[in-house]
């Protein structure tokens, strides 16, 4: 195989630290496999004392796969693995510990769930709380930030402090520990055991580590640490495609490589051998707005191609309608479905093809699980206000509604299985005022009754006032009222078309069970267009790519504000569109906010708008 001068020079590097600019579709996974036989068959470094590190057990699997092809062997002394991987194999040897060790998803579940709620946070979003503190414990564990000077996102601090001290608590009592603790372990015992820092510092005395943008703080301190005292560190990696702030990993990690090691030789590989010259100049145009950033230039071999199509649509029902319509005719067309992706910024802005795809019986496949619409608080508080209006009398739905927006009723005021009007209208005989509030609710049910579908969801976002009971919970779960009031819309715009809440509630009932059929053989099943969001395209590529909702408030995304949360979020969008080899779609829609300012950036001539 024929390397270019750059790869040549990474792959020729032998000691001390080298930090390899790898852009996208440079072919920086051949360099890492081709350096590693390199060092083995040129340079008589022992198999056993390198170690290749990456993020996923895929990628690593990826890479020792190629490198015995390329050594034409059955198996290699080698370590291959993640991080988490190798930092516990550490621990393992150090404390015994074994894979029972290590919490489950379910388990830390279990024991988040338990705090919360014996905490008596009110709250109607649990799953999406308990993920947030999940998020917030790790960002506590990893940028080992002390706990009283952490202030929570997701809930009071001192509530965020307990639940932090009672899941440590528990883990520590059951001998548990998670992939964080993973972390500041290794971490402590490598700094602490003089002995035992040494015997893995003269085991792996070549590292090399890939995908090193995501690299959050503790994990760069354990491999700076392992490095020592040669520092044969050989880092690659691409500023530009730093997306997991949300992990702790900074672009600015990977920036300051130069300076932690000044005598570090560098070099960019800065051929990009998959995609067209139109597509790579638009993504070089968009990319080049950031600050934060290694300068380079990155070129291609390849033809001009095709123009890249920008398309904006009155709606968003619109904008899916037409890429679904795309889909059938290459299906029609006989072209391999396999060869196209469709990227979202968020895994629920693919509810709209996800259903149009199920109708026309599209082949296709989910790199993330679509939450179910239908399944969300909300949708169960207006299904709710429905079922009641139609006659269903059961306490428990009554609770669940009937201080949604506050109407001040008391939970005492149903003493049985059922409530009933004339019963609240009793408990409540000598204050008119509250009479008069169990009037307007009964009154606001008969209304419901007889509307369609989207009518009566209207009514109750508007007439009754559950839209601003919205706003008031947000403020309370110290959230966006914005997230909130679009899954409301999303809601009521799938309403549409349905005259009958019987035919409304047979389709989400067909829908969920689709979801749920498609969503057990996602595993397995690679067939037909990839649906995606551009976290989890990375590292993929296609011959055709479409962007969905290419607006301003979905990318970028509104929650990002500060100036570095914008350029996290241009490097987003720059993942998504260098996955594309050959034609590359981007589609808005006028319901939203304005078209994104990223497609303004890319200044193009050769580009197909249409407004």
């Amino acid at each position: 195989m024929e390397y270019n001068e750059s790869q040549k020079t990474a792959i020729m590097h032998y000691k001390g630290p080298f930090l390899c600019l790898a852009g996208p579709g440079s072919g920086k996974t051949t360099v890492l496999t081709r350096r590693v036989h390199q060092l083995i068959g040129e340079y008589q470094v022992s198999p056993s004392s390198i170690l290749v590190v990456t993020f996923t057990k895929a990628a690593a699997r990826e890479m020792k796969e190629r490198f015995l092809r390329l050594s034409q062997t059955a198996s290699t002394q080698v370590t291959f693995g993640t991080f988490h991987g190798v930092f516990y194999g550490i621990l393992r040897h150090a404390y015994g510990l074994n894979a029972r060790n290590i919490i489950g998803e379910e388990q830390k579940y279990g024991i988040l769930r338990e705090l919360i709620r014996s905490s008596r946070l009110e709250i109607e979003d649990e799953k999406e709380l308990i993920a947030d503190i999940i998020g917030e414990i790790s960002t506590v564990k990893t940028g080992r930030i002390a706990l009283e000077h952490y202030y929570s996102a997701a809930c009071p601090e001192e509530t965020f402090r307990d639940i932090y001290r009672g899941y440590q608590k528990k883990c520590r009592s059951a001998r548990l520990l998670d992939f964080d603790d993973m972390l500041v372990w290794c971490y402590e015992l490598l700094m602490q055991r003089e002995d035992i820092r040494k015997a893995w510092q003269n085991k792996f005395k070549y590292i090399l580590v890939d995908e090193f943008q995501d690299i959050n703080k503790l994990q760069y301190e354990i491999i700076k640490i392992l490095a020592l005292p040669q520092n044969h560190l050989f880092i690659v990696g691409d500023d530009d495609q730093s997306i997991y702030g949300f992990r702790g990993a900074k672009p600015q990690i990977m920036l300051q490589f130069p300076q932690e090691y000044p005598d570090a030789e560098s070099v960019t590989l800065g051929c990009n051998y998959r995609s067209t010259k139109r597509i790579l100049e638009a993504s070089q145009n968009v990319i080049h707005h950031n600050q934060e950033r290694f300068p380079k230039e990155i070129k291609t071999i390849n033809e001009l191609g095709d123009p890249i199509e920008v398309r904006g649509f009155e709606t968003e029902i619109q904008e899916n309608r037409w890429v679904r319509d795309r889909i059938l005719k290459a299906k029609e067309a006989k072209k391999p479905l396999e060869e196209i992706a469709v990227l979202f910024r968020t895994n629920l802005g693919a509810r709209y093809l996800v259903e149009m795809l199920m109708e026309y019986q599209l082949p296709f496949h989910m790199r993330d699980l679509l939450p179910n619409l239908y399944e969300h608080w909300i949708t169960r508080d207006l299904l709710v206000y429905i079922q009641i209006a139609l006659g269903d009398r059961s306490r428990k739905n009554f609770y669940q509604i009937m201080n949604r927006p506050n109407r001040y009723l008391s939970r005492d005021s149903v003493d049985s299985g059922e409530f009933s009007f004339e019963g609240l209208r009793w408990y409540y005989e000598d204050k008119e005022w509250m009479c008069d509030r169990i009037d307007r609710l009964e009154e606001d049910l008969r209304i419901i009754k007889g509307m369609t579908p989207y009518g009566a969801v209207n009514y109750i976002r508007n007439g009754i006032g559950y839209e601003a009971y919205l706003k008031e919970y947000a403020v309370y779960r110290r959230i966006k009222a914005e997230d909130l009031l679009e899954t409301l819309k999303e809601i009521h715009d799938s309403t549409k078309g349905y005259r009958t809440f019987e035919a409304w509630f047979a389709h989400m009932e067909e829908f969920s069970e689709k979801l749920k059929e498609q969503a057990k053989h996602q595993s397995e099943q690679k067939e037909g267009v990839t649906i995606s969001t551009l976290h989890s395209i990375k590292g993929l590529e296609y011959d055709e790519v479409y962007i969905l909702d290419v607006n301003e408030g979905v990318m970028p995304y509104h929650k990002a504000v500060l100036e570095e949360e914008i350029e996290e979020e241009r490097r987003l969008f720059y993942v998504g569109m260098t996955r594309a080899r050959k034609r590359l779609h981007l589609c808005y829609s006028d319901e939203k906010q304005e078209m994104s300012r990223f497609l303004k950036e890319m200044k193009v001539r050769n580009t197909n708008f249409s407004f």
